[in-house]
């Protein structure tokens, strides 16, 4: 099979298109699935800039999110079968092999039916921003009908279905954007308030909106400064969630305000094999299938490459101005 591996710790340059051997069903529980597109995420280029997770050796096939078709099943397997359309978050952490490739296996405890109206480049695109954004927003951040949250980089692949996500919770949403094209974009999403934050102050803009108050939640998908700096754009007794390092804060004002700070990695229950964390990560997968297929829910494809141009993709991903998600579809 076609697969696009890591050959070494660098530059989009080390990912390489090679022959590989067609992967094989080991385990009664595992499902061969065809993938017909492969995710491409942040998370994906800091693997390949700063090495990989778990203990694999290089080469690796990278890639964490896949959708496709069940091609093979294993004796065991009796929730999919031969035919099934599926997407699924699974491998290319340096554990197992990722979706680069035109094959994968996969326990059947980690796949879902991918929504009936999609195709399956938008698929692929959705597992790791869906329940990052859902665990963020949801189990970590508590959000309720009525609350305001504020999502940072609403246009990106976490904040844009965020923002949809927390609409369908009935919280009122404001969020911040680079520019006006990616303001429209979130505003077609349903966000209630959009800062354009190269000329606005997001904070003033926010207690200004709050009148005075701050949100009940944010969600910061940015990093350090923008952590630091939405402390006080937080109500007293609000929620912080963060998806990355905040570095080291200052946390006096966050204290005075008895803010809960929390942390995002849907990443923890397949990096620390913690398999009673993952099965509740496929039940958000099977109700977001039912809102995209009742539309309520979209996911934004920002852009297509066929698998060989995987060095494309990381470049475009770390220019860090994507809206929506890139997919790789296999030949």
């Amino acid at each position: 099979m076609q697969a696009v591996i890591m050959t070494a710790i660098g530059s989009p340059k080390v990912l390489q298109l090679t022959e590989l051997p067609e992967p094989a069903i080991n385990k009664p529980s595992d499902v061969k699935v065809r993938l017909y597109a492969a995710g491409v995420n942040p998370i994906d280029t800091k693997i390949r800039r700063n090495g990989l997770l778990g203990n694999q050796p290089l080469p690796a096939i990278l890639g964490c999110d896949g959708a496709g078709e069940v091609v093979e099943i294993g004796a065991a397997v009796d929730k999919f079968s031969v035919g099934d359309r599926v997407w699924f978050f699974n491998g290319g952490l340096g554990q197992d092999p990722g979706c680069y490739a035109q094959y994968s296996v996969i326990d059947q405890r980690w796949l879902a039916l991918m929504p009936e109206s999609s195709d399956y480049a938008t698929a692929a695109a959705g597992p790791l921003v869906l329940i990052t954004a859902w665990e963020a927003l949801f189990d970590r951040g508590s959000l309720q009908a009525g609350q305001t949250v504020l999502i940072h980089a609403g246009a990106g692949g976490v904040g844009h279905v965020a923002i949809q996500l927390a609409k369908l919770q009935g919280a009122k949403v404001i969020t911040t954007v680079s520019d006006q094209l990616k303001a429209d974009f979130v505003h077609a999403l349903g966000a209630d308030v959009i800062i354009n934050y190269p000329r606005q102050d997001f904070v003033s803009v926010v207690n200004t909106v709050t009148q005075g108050q701050g949100v009940d939640l944010v969600l910061d998908t940015v990093g350090a400064e923008v952590f630091k700096q939405s402390i006080a754009a937080t109500k007293h007794f609000g929620r912080l969630i963060t998806l990355l390092d905040p570095g080291v804060q200052e946390f006096k004002e966050a204290r005075l305000r008895n803010l809960l700070i929390g942390f995002e990695l849907m990443l923890t229950p397949m990096l620390r094999n913690l398999d009673a964390a993952r099965d509740k990560q496929i039940p958000i997968l099977q109700q977001c299938a039912k809102w995209i297929d009742q539309g309520e829910l979209i996911i934004h494809l920002a852009k297509t490459l066929p698998l060989e141009q995987a060095i494309t993709a990381h470049q475009l991903i770390e220019t860090g101005h994507v809206s929506g998600k890139i997919v790789l579809i296999p030949s």
